[in-house]
């Protein structure tokens, strides 16, 4: 795992998983099971839930509830930082770069799993655009 994968991990056990839980009501619930998307190649077993409650075209919370490796708690806990307080044009926008400028890592594993939030963001952002 990359260096500053470790480190932030490292930084969320000792200081709290800030956005971990869940949201009464959200506007967006997914589940990365149910939509068959993998957080991480090498572990098949893990699975995040997503709730994000969005007023007035802003996403104003975002939480997650997760079972898997590091590296995904990682890329939830820079996935909900990353969102909040966005309008919903910009999370559409969201990129795999945003994530890596973030932490600043190029890493190939971690690049996987934004990639694999953010699938997983656009499926529920298609879903309540179209009401």
């Amino acid at each position: 795992m990359d260096e500053k994968v470790i480190q932030f991990y490292r930084k969320i056990t000792r200081e709290g998983y800030q956005y971990s839980g869940s949201i009464d009501n959200p506007s967006i619930f997914l589940d990365s099971s149910g939509e068959k998307i993998p957080l991480c190649s090498k572990a098949v077993d893990s699975y995040v839930n997503i709730y994000i409650k969005i007023i007035d075209d802003i996403i104003v919370e975002v939480k997650y509830r997760h079972v898997g490796r590091p590296m995904s708690n990682v890329v939830a806990e820079i996935f909900c930082a990353l969102l909040c307080g966005k309008t919903v044009q910009e999370a559409v926008d969201l990129t795999a770069q945003d994530f890596s400028d973030y932490l600043g890592t190029d890493d190939e594993e971690y690049k996987e799993a934004s990639n694999s939030m953010i699938k997983l963001l656009h499926i529920g952002l298609d879903r309540y655009q179209a009401g």
